[in-house]
């Protein structure tokens, strides 16, 4: 495998209150093209900071982010936007899917935005549908979707972009533990299937063992986890 990012000195403060709070304190990360790579730790620690930083959601206080050999944050904020929308696929607890779209409308958007035609973006969301179990679905809102199916709905959505990362945060959180496996199953398939990284925030420690490594955010700065296992390339179903 070869490097795909590598973060460096990542500092992320934000203010409560009257004081200062310290979240990322010199973070350093390297994701190899290809990987898929858990990141855990206690609730509040930071690791949605960190996906939002990766993704270019935000902005680090200090600290270097190369992408592909390109330092994100050297540009302007088109430039940023830009690398959102080729490069990043995110994919969080909640969907986030529009309730007014159906499934194939909600996955069509990332396609709009990136440039494509309505017919090609239509094709495309169809397409990743199919892939993900729910081509069935397409017509449907998510109100009408399970929750398992809007998650689905919302990787195929991620990897609408065609970018080679796909940030994910807590993205069983909301679901039952049958249906939180079934999910990370065919996430975990698609990402090997189409070669791109996965970083994903979880507190799911049968889901950390199932990816390629695990790290621990503790007081902001990232490494192997010191209660678990190093995690098995294969997991038990359950």
């Amino acid at each position: 495998m070869s490097e795909l990012l590598r973060a460096e000195g990542l500092t992320r403060s934000y203010r409560s209150g009257g004081r200062i709070l310290a979240v990322l304190k010199g973070l350093d990360l390297t994701i190899e093209r290809g990987e898929m790579v858990a990141i855990v730790g206690e609730s509040g620690v930071g690791k949605s900071t960190l996906l939002h930083l990766l993704g270019a959601l935000d902005r680090p206080d200090s600290g270097s982010y190369l992408f592909e050999g390109r330092d994100v944050f050297s540009g302007t904020a088109d430039d940023r936007a830009r690398f959102r929308n080729r490069d990043i696929g995110f994919v969080f607890q909640f969907h986030n899917l529009l309730p007014e779209f159906t499934a194939v409308e909600n996955v069509m958007i990332a396609g709009l935005i990136g440039g494509r035609s309505k017919s090609a973006s239509r094709s495309a969301a169809a397409a990743l549908l199919d892939e993900l179990g729910v081509a069935d679905r397409g017509a449907h809102l998510p109100s009408q979707l399970s929750g398992g199916e809007q998650q689905r709905v919302a990787i195929a959505r991620a990897l609408m972009t065609g970018g080679s990362l796909v940030l994910a945060d807590e993205p069983t959180g909301n679901l039952d533990s049958g249906t939180a496996w079934r999910v990370f199953e065919l996430l975990r398939a698609v990402q090997r299937s189409r070669g791109v990284s996965v970083v994903m925030a979880t507190h799911n420690e049968r889901l950390a063992r199932g990816c390629d490594r695990i790290l621990q955010l503790r007081d902001g700065v990232l490494a192997p986890p010191t209660a678990w296992d190093p995690p098995r390339q294969e997991m038990a179903r359950p």
